[in-house]
């Protein structure tokens, strides 16, 4: 795993930092080509992409930064390790915290609430979101570690 302040060195200017301080649950490090879902407090969008094969991709969730409800919790999650996803960025909250950090799979948002997302289907996928003060692009690399996430543009 290459570490986002290597990336930097790297790529210098071309590679974009997020500028939220997330915080992390599960490994620490994981990288890989980004895949999107931009949906609010509702993560059906969320489960059908994990639900299919991650092929070592990062899910960018653009949950439009809201804390009243979690987009992800540790099925998803267990969902998305057996399905060969890299790691999941959500731009929301999760839940389960705990169990989060025993599945293997490298999660990062904003917090945790324990209130469940609603189901009705909203939202859009494989679309650039953007958020932190850079855009994330479906097939762009994004690198993940204790340090921040990083963007490098395909």
């Amino acid at each position: 795993m290459t570490a986002t302040a290597d990336v930097l060195d790297e790529y210098g200017d071309r590679a974009a930092v997020c500028l939220i301080q997330f915080r992390g649950f599960g490994p620490a490090a994981f990288s890989g080509r980004i895949a999107t879902v931009r949906c609010f407090e509702d993560n059906v969008l969320v489960r059908q992409r994990v639900s299919g094969p991650g092929d070592g991709r990062v899910l960018v969730v653009d949950g439009g930064g809201s804390l009243r409800r979690a987009l992800l919790g540790d099925n998803l999650a267990a969902l998305a390790r057996d399905n060969g996803w890299a790691g999941v960025v959500i731009h929301g909250c999760v839940r389960d915290a705990d169990a989060l950090g025993g599945i293997g799979l490298g999660v990062k948002a904003l917090g945790t609430n324990p209130r469940p997302p609603r189901k009705d289907g909203a939202g859009q996928i494989d679309v650039s979101v953007e958020f932190g003060g850079i855009e994330f692009t479906p097939g762009a690399l994004l690198y993940a570690d204790t340090d921040g996430v990083v963007v490098v543009p395909d």
